[in-house]
């Protein structure tokens, strides 16, 4: 069992920051890829970035650029950095350890404009 859990999240202004924290309940990294989700009210959830356990990782074309996907091993924590928010962004943003049904709760973002 692995227990996620996100902070971080909160209301901005648009084109300012945010860094959003996913600490796991015990070292998962060197197996596993990690990825930041997020869904917006009527829409479908969709995959924002993903570190795989080699330490490559991947964003959605709307965040390229902007966001940062990045982990610390020590500490269990994969970080999302978001910068240039647009009111877009707005939206819950989950983690979830891939090929496993381990999510966390989410943490809301949004960006006024």
């Amino acid at each position: 069992q692995v227990q996620l859990v996100e902070s971080g999240g909160g209301l901005v202004q648009a084109g300012g920051s945010l860094r959003l924290s996913c600490a796991a309940s015990r070292s998962i990294f060197s197996l596993n890829a990690m990825g930041w989700y997020r869904q917006a009210p009527g829409k479908p959830r969709e995959l924002v970035a993903i570190i795989h356990s080699s330490g490559s990782t991947k964003y959605v074309d709307s965040v390229k650029g902007r966001f940062t996907i990045s982990r610390d091993n020590a500490k269990n924590t994969v970080y999302l950095q978001m910068n240039s928010l647009k009111p877009e962004d707005t939206a819950v943003y989950v983690c979830h350890l891939d090929a496993t049904n381990f999510w966390g709760q989410g943490t809301q973002v949004t960006v006024s404009s």
